[in-house]
């Protein structure tokens, strides 16, 4: 790809302003980001066993992943016509066009897999990462759009490309983030799984034993979630998923790796040593991962009396403020009568809190920044004020 096109695609990614409407730049990013998914995807066909998650690829049909890969390639291709017919950023279309192009020469959709590939081997998830970000963007922009609670807000906001950088490295390191979650909840938590309790657990109804799962992992989400608030060396950590100042679908994502791996061993290890059965977990992972997006997301839902029972937009939202009546409550992640319980819910006159983010603004735009932002801040956080 020559250089002047590697030059804006690098300015464009670097920055972190919203996309103005009109001048083909946001149907651009969204065809340019079809075709990195095409071409990941073409990888994946051709190195299953390093790059596609296990546990996925033994559940979904290739012949519809194929589907997936070529509808995809026409959609990208199309957007791509488009914007280059009209004169529109013709730089964008002819990056898209290039990695459509390398796509298609390495096979496309129809490559051909080996299915005896070896079993345990190192890998990334970029099926994962791939139909993570397609199905979200899908669902939860269409949610967004019909709900939106800030009607103004764009999908390509302000700091998109922070947090959509976030989105990509959580997101393609999920098999390396299990192994070391798994190898972390054995190494520490082993001793104490006992086959008596894990025998009663797995004999629970299906019902029972889901309520059980969300409401032990919740309580230790709560109890993790308050010490990253209350204890200056974690919220180093914690600060960068606050700095967030709008919020949306994506914003979710904005996590410091360390603190994901930290949470995720936490919350895991009483699942493990409870003995929960494939099946319940299966689904706990369903609800956590559907509550995580949409409880960030700008839409405008309280559910009227259950918001004092379950977890919502507007809890969370609440909890992302930096207005004075928010800053450190409203910590639970499914159920929002823990909080109550403990006495740290928001007790506010309005519905909606009036602006996000870190109260001080002193966490740094940008992947890299962040990434460093809490080994390489001098000042320690405000004492009681961190949003």
């Amino acid at each position: 790809m020559p250089l002047p096109i590697l030059e804006p695609l690098s300015r464009l990614s670097a920055s972190h302003g919203e996309l103005k409407p009109g001048r083909g730049l946001a149907s651009g990013v969204v065809a340019f980001t079809l075709s990195i998914l095409c071409f990941l995807g073409v990888l994946a066909f051709h190195f299953p066993e390093y790059l596609t998650t296990p546990q996925l690829r033994k559940s979904y049909d290739v012949a519809v992943m194929r589907q997936l890969l070529y509808w995809s390639l026409v959609v990208a291709g199309g957007i791509a016509l488009f914007n280059l017919l009209f004169t529109r950023l013709r730089w964008l279309s002819a990056a898209t066009f290039a990695l459509i192009g390398l796509a298609l020469l390495l096979g496309g959709h129809a490559v051909d897999v080996d299915p005896n590939f070896p079993e345990g081997t190192p890998y990334i998830g970029l099926d994962w990462f791939i139909l993570d970000l397609l199905g979200s963007a899908l669902v939860f922009v269409f949610i967004e759009k019909l709900f939106a609670l800030r009607r103004d807000q764009p999908v390509f906001r302000p700091e998109w490309q922070c947090d959509f950088h976030h989105f990509i490295v959580n997101h393609m390191l999920v098999g390396f983030v299990l192994l070391a979650v798994n190898l972390l909840v054995h190494k520490l938590f082993g001793w104490a799984a006992n086959d008596g309790i894990r025998g009663w657990v797995q004999g629970l109804n299906f019902w029972v034993a889901l309520f059980l799962i969300v409401l032990v992992a919740d309580l230790v989400q709560y109890a993790t979630h308050r010490a990253y608030h209350e204890v200056p060396l974690l919220w180093r950590l914690h600060a960068v998923h606050h700095s967030a100042k709008h919020m949306d679908w994506m914003a979710g994502s904005r996590q410091h790796i360390v603190e994901l791996i930290i949470t995720r061993t936490l919350v895991l290890a009483p699942i493990y040593v409870l003995g929960f059965s494939k099946e319940v977990i299966d689904a706990y992972i369903v609800i956590v991962g559907f509550q995580a997006v949409f409880n960030h997301a700008n839409v405008s839902v309280r559910l009227g009396p259950l918001r004092y029972l379950i977890v919502t937009p507007n809890f969370h939202h609440w909890h992302h403020s930096q207005d004075q009546e928010a800053l450190d409550r409203n910590y639970a992640a499914h159920f929002a009568f823990i909080d109550h319980l403990f006495g740290t819910a928001v007790q506010s006159d309005r519905q909606w809190p009036e602006r996000y983010g870190v109260l001080g603004d002193y966490v740094p735009n940008g992947f890299f920044k962040q990434l460093l932002f809490p080994f390489t801040w001098k000042d320690g956080p405000p004492p009681a004020d961190p949003a």
